[in-house]
C-alpha cells in the first residue's frame, strides 16, 4: 500500500527508510490538521497553499487563466476559483485598446478544487470575465460578477447550470451576501454605486450611490450596515440595507491610497482595508470616531484579505511584490512575508486558519 512514489516522495530504498516511512505516514493525520491559506496568483495561474502553522507554501496548484476571487465551500471541501480568460487591462488604458485584446471565452468560470487532494476536479461555466462571487447562505449557489457584461450570475453548485442572470451596474466588482442571506450587495466600479439584490426574487431592488470606483464590501454584525471601499477617491463610505437611499462618507484617506479590499474586525469594532497600490493596511476603529489609527506597510498593492480565525492574524495578498504578509493583530505589527507565486490576488483561510 505504500509503493506509491512522488517527486517530493521518492520510494525508500532500505527497511530502515521503509520504517521511517511508515511512521511519517502515521503522523500524517496530524500534520493533515495544520490550517490552510489558499493564495490566487493573477499571473502565475495558480493558488499557492500555505501552511498557516508553519508560516510556509506547502503545495502549489495550477488552475487557469487569471485566477482571482475565491471561496471556500462550507463544509471546506471544495476551493472555488474564478479564472477568466479576458486579459488586464488597467483602467488608464482606454476602452477601445482593451477591445482589442484577444480573450479566450472558454477559460471563464468557477475552478473547483478537491482540497482533500489539490485537484481540480470541474470547471463551471459562470457567465464571462468573473472576478469575485459568493455563496448562497445554503451553501447550494454561487453568485458571480461578470465585470465586462454588467451582470450578475446564478450557479447552482451541484448541477453546474446558470439558474439565473440578474443586471446590474457597469462592471460589477464585489460580491457579498448579508450573515442571514438575504441580501446580495454587488459593487459597481464605474457606475459608482452598490446594489441590493434580493437572494429570494433575484431581482435587484436598490442602488446606491457611493465613493468612485468601489472595489469592495463589508458587513457590520447586524448584517444591515455595509462599508464600502473606493479606490479613486480613497474614501470608506457607510450605509444600511435595505432601506437607506444613501451613504455617508465615513473617512477619507491619504490620496495616495487605493482602497481595495475591506475587512470588518467585529471582535474590536474596526475595520481592515488594504490600500493597492498605497502599499498598506489601514487600521480603522469605530469606537473612536471613526479614527484611522495606523497603517502597516505590508508590500506592493496589497489586495485580498483575510482574517484568521481566532482573530489574532491577518493575511494580505500583495499583488506586485509576489509574497503574502501576515500581521499580528494584537500589535499591529508585521510577524512574517511568505513568497508565494506571480502576482497574488486573493487569500482566503480554511476553518482551523
Amino acid at each position: 500500500m505504500f509503493r506509491t512514489a512522488s517527486p517530493l516522495h521518492p520510494l525508500p530504498t532500505s527497511r530502515a527508510q521503509w520504517l521511517l516511512t511508515g511512521v511519517l505516514l502515521l503522523a500524517a493525520p496530524f500534520c493533515a490538521q495544520a490550517g490552510r491559506a489558499y493564495v490566487t496568483n493573477e499571473d502565475g495561474e495558480s493558488v499557492s497553499v500555505l501552511d498557516t502553522d508553519k508560516a510556509e507554501v506547502v503545495a502549489t496548484v495550477n488552475v487557469g487563466k487569471r485566477p482571482r476571487g475565491m471561496k471556500l465551500s462550507r463544509d471546506g471541501k471544495e476551493l472555488f476559483v474564478a479564472v477568466s480568460g479576458l486579459p488586464k487591462c488597467p483602467p488608464s488604458v482606454p476602452d477601445e485598446e482593451c477591445a482589442k485584446l484577444k480573450r479566450d471565452l472558454t477559460a471563464d468560470g468557477i475552478a473547483v478544487i478537491d482540497t482533500a487532494t489539490l485537484k481540480l476536479n470541474r470547471l463551471l461555466k459562470s457567465g464571462s470575465d468573473p472576478e469575485q462571487f459568493d455563496l448562497s447562505h445554503d451553501g447550494k449557489q454561487l453568485f458571480i460578477a461578470n465585470e465586462d457584461t454588467g451582470t450578475l450570475t446564478v450557479v447552482g453548485i451541484a448541477s453546474g447550470a446558470v439558474e439565473a442572470t440578474v443586471p446590474v451596474g457597469k462592471e460589477p466588482e464585489g460580491v457579498r451576501v448579508t450573515p442571514d442571506g438575504r441580501w446580495i450587495v454587488v459593487t459597481s466600479e464605474t457606475g459608482n454605486a452598490i446594489y441590493a439584490i434580493d437572494a429570494h426574487t433575484l431581482k435587484m431592488v436598490k442602488s446606491v450611490p457611493v465613493g468612485k470606483r468601489p472595489r469592495d464590501v463589508a458587513f457590520a454584525p447586524d448584517g444591515r450596515t455595509v462599508y464600502v471601499s473606493g479606490e479613486f477617491d480613497a474614501s470608506l463610505y457607510t450605509t444600511t440595507i435595505p432601506d437607506s437611499s444613501s451613504a455617508t462618507k465615513l473617512l477619507q484617506l491619504r490620496p495616495e491610497a487605493k482602497p481595495m479590499g475591506v475587512l470588518f474586525d467585529a471582535a474590536h469594532k474596526r475595520l481592515f482595508v488594504s490600500t493597492g497600490r498605497g502599499g498598506t493596511i489601514a487600521v480603522v476603529s469605530l469606537e473612536e470616531g471613526p479614527k484611522l489609527v495606523t497603517e502597516i506597510p505590508v508590500g506592493a498593492r496589497p489586495w485580498g484579505i483575510a482574517l484568521s480565525h481566532d482573530g489574532k492574524r491577518l493575511y494580505t495578498a500583495n499583488g506586485s511584490s509576489n509574497d503574502v504578509t501576515i500581521i499580528d493583530t494584537t500589535t499591529l505589527q508585521v510577524v512574517k512575508k511568505v513568497a508565494v507565486g506571480k502576482s497574488p490576488w486573493g487569500v482566503v483561510l480554511d476553518s482551523r486558519g
